[in-house]
């Protein structure tokens, strides 16, 4: 024996023997690899042919030999294939007939179930019969996988590829016959999917594009909510506070979890109440819906719409709208006659809301003038509240500014956009795009407040040894680093020791579970650790931070892209083709008045500030690109623009970056890094 057939690794191979023990053998490939094999590999010892001219002939013959006709001779019992060959050929066979019927059985494991060294058992009829079915129906897919991925690089999107086009480029199974087409079609084409997919007209709509993309990831299930029993709300058991309160957000807001209210004090001081609606109350820790606020992490905006944390029936439940007196968490600070706290008490009351007054209704008549003059005199409701809630506002930040070493920058733009037609046909839906500079009265007021507040809860729980989700900010420039965390820790930023988001707890999960735990210092005082829902060390407690800010980010990355998107409609819909712009840095340009910064030719040399008027190409809604170039230039760097362009100059270096301009969550109050007026 010179040479020998062996199964090595489910496949057969030949080699030439270079020695034997009893129970292996040593051969050597035609390759020149030699390798060890087991006595019990060997399948097929013989002298002649040589290893590569057997296995030639045998696969030459492999086709040609009929499975069926095997079947048919194959024993019901277990045979040798040398067994079956003899039937097969006739007579005695040779070498290679037997290699070659081996070779057959070995790759029919359909019809012939591989047993001990060379041995078989064929099939029963049943089996064999489901598994030919079973290779038609994949030779039949294969057929309409290749006719279909044809037809896509033909582009003509067929009707299986149209039905699943948003899982197949976002969220893909890759075994399925879909996939399969899809990706067979990038081979021959040379092209991306998406580029496929749209020269195939299978992308009708941009804007059900970019929602389903974000749904996919983030609402597989769909944005309903479970059919669960409203918890129960016990609010006649709660004092109700001797306060008129009054709100101040956008008309669009219908999460209103913030009032204020204000009376002066025999003594020259004043008596300043923040109330927070108290959804804690109900939702208690890991019951049916603060689970379901867990699984969300937050509310969604995107202009026009959002995909709220809570239920609609939840939320109305505890809003703080006009006229009502919904359970709530108030904090009251005593200023005395120069406007310094000189004490704080929180209580878990109903508040009576007396009015919800709306930025966009009272913007424009409510100025730093307005509010120095006399209060009887100007035309809008709470003039004398708001004028003293401004004198407050204005000495909060003076002194976190103090504290900060600087002043904020109180110039900046943000913007409100208006979508009309949405929910009917949300490709022709109108958008307009309203500026609103930062820092107006209203907006100082209700930021400072809510910092106060948050501030000074975080304090308070940090005193009771109470956990909490605290927000921090330390470093300078590109060392500046925001954090979330369970521990107290200063705010660089704001200006103050600690920072715990607890004032939007309708809206925020970690202002939920905040609220829970200063519902608790309230009604427990000292004790309140022993009854808090959260415990120090807690280890839910660092898993809410972790999925919050995963999830925060994710929801504040899909709500610029959409408002990118509409920025984008709103040029083509005002027929937009040239506006002038400031340069930025690295080849980006600010468009004035709007909340778009992007890439254009020719101001990569340009020097920072300069003035251009840029050209728009044809927008790509899909990709959310928009070609642009320098045309004109119309300044040195650091000259003014005109005053009706002068916002385009109003952001900082920290929305550069955000080609949709600045963030907007509908937080209705700049807390800290650059809020903006509800969609």
């Amino acid at each position: 024996m010179n040479y020998v057939l062996f199964e090595d690794s489910g496949k057969l191979a030949a080699a030439r023997v270079l020695s034997r023990a009893d129970a292996s053998m040593q051969v050597e490939m035609a390759s020149g690899k030699r390798m060890k094999i087991k006595a019990q590999q060997a399948l097929l010892p013989f002298d002649a042919p040589t290893p590569d001219d057997l296995l030639q002939w045998a696969q030459e013959q492999h086709d040609d030999i009929d499975l069926d006709l095997l079947w048919e001779f194959a024993p019901d019992e277990e045979f040798g294939f040398a067994e079956v060959a003899a039937d097969y050929y006739g007579g005695t066979p040779d070498t290679r007939q037997q290699a070659a019927v081996l070779l057959r059985l070995h790759g029919a494991p359909h019809y012939f179930q591989r047993r001990a060294k060379g041995r078989f058992r064929k099939a029963s009829r049943e089996t064999v019969q489901a598994a030919l079915a079973g290779i038609a129906r994949r030779l039949e897919q294969q057929r309409q996988i290749e006719a279909d991925a044809a037809a896509l690089c033909a582009g003509n999107c067929p009707p299986a590829l149209c039905v699943r086009l948003y899982s197949l480029l976002f969220k893909p199974d890759k075994n399925s016959v879909e996939y399969k087409t899809l990706a067979l079609a990038v081979k021959q084409s040379g092209q991306g999917a998406l580029h496929l997919l749209r020269a195939a007209g299978a992308i009708a709509s941009p804007w059900h594009f970019h929602m389903q993309r974000f749904l996919l990831e983030y609402f597989p299930k769909g944005t309903d909510f479970p059919a669960l029993p409203l918890p129960e709300i016990d609010a006649d058991t709660l004092p109700l506070a001797e306060v008129e309160a009054f709100s101040i957000d956008d008309s669009a807001t219908t999460e209103i979890d913030d009032a204020l209210s204000v009376r002066r004090l025999d003594d020259g001081g004043l008596r300043l109440g923040v109330h927070i609606a108290a959804p804690a109350l109900a939702l208690a820790r890991d019951s049916a819906w603060d689970q379901v606020a867990r699984a969300r992490m937050s509310t969604v905006y995107m202009p026009g719409d959002k995909i709220t944390m809570l239920p609609d029936a939840l939320v109305d439940a505890f809003t703080l709208a006009e006229g009502s007196a919904r359970p709530a968490l108030s904090i009251y600070f005593t200023f005395d006659a120069a406007l310094e706290v000189v004490a704080h008490e929180t209580r878990v009351e109903r508040v009576p809301i007396a009015a919800n007054l709306r930025h966009d209704l009272l913007d424009a008549l409510i100025s730093v003038e307005s509010l120095q003059a006399e209060p009887a005199s100007q035309p809008y409701p709470y003039a004398a509240e708001l004028a003293l809630l401004w004198r407050v506002a204005h000495k909060l930040k003076s002194g976190r500014e103090q504290v900060r070493g600087r002043p904020e920058r109180s110039d900046g733009v943000d913007y409100t956009f208006r979508v009309q037609g949405l929910e009917q046909d949300a490709d022709n839906a109108r958008v307009d795009i309203v500026p609103r500079r930062r820092g107006a009265p209203l907006d100082l007021i209700v930021a400072e407040l809510m910092i106060l507040a948050n501030a000074t809860w975080g304090g308070w729980l940090a005193e009771l040894g109470l956990p909490a989700i605290y927000r921090s900010q330390s470093g300078f420039g590109a060392n500046l680093r925001t954090r979330m965390g369970t521990r107290p820790a200063p705010h660089q930023g704001l200006g103050v020791a600690q920072y715990a988001w607890c004032t939007s707890p309708l809206r925020r999960y970690t202002d939920l579970l905040n609220q829970a735990q200063i519902i608790a210092a309230a009604r427990h005082g000292r004790t309140a650790p022993l009854a808090a829902p959260y415990k120090p060390k807690d280890a839910q407690l660092y898993a809410v931070v972790g999925a919050f800010e995963d999830a925060y980010a994710a929801y504040a990355t899909f709500q610029r892209g959409m408002e990118r998107y509409w920025t984008l409609r709103y040029l083509t819909q005002e027929g937009i083709e040239q506006r002038d712009a400031s340069v930025l840095r690295e080849g980006l340009v600010r468009v004035d008045g709007l909340p778009l910064v992007l890439p254009a030719l020719g101001a990569a040399d340009l020097p920072r500030g300069a003035r251009v008027r840029v050209q728009f190409g044809v927008a790509d809604l899909v990709t959310l690109e928009l070609p642009c170039r320098v045309i004109e230039h119309l300044g040195a760097a650091g000259a003014a623009p005109p005053p009706a362009q002068a916002e385009a100059e109003a952001g900082g270096d920290d929305d550069d970056a955000a080609l949709a301009g600045g963030l907007q969550l509908e937080v209705d109050r700049p807390e800290e890094e650059a809020p903006a007026a509800a969609p």
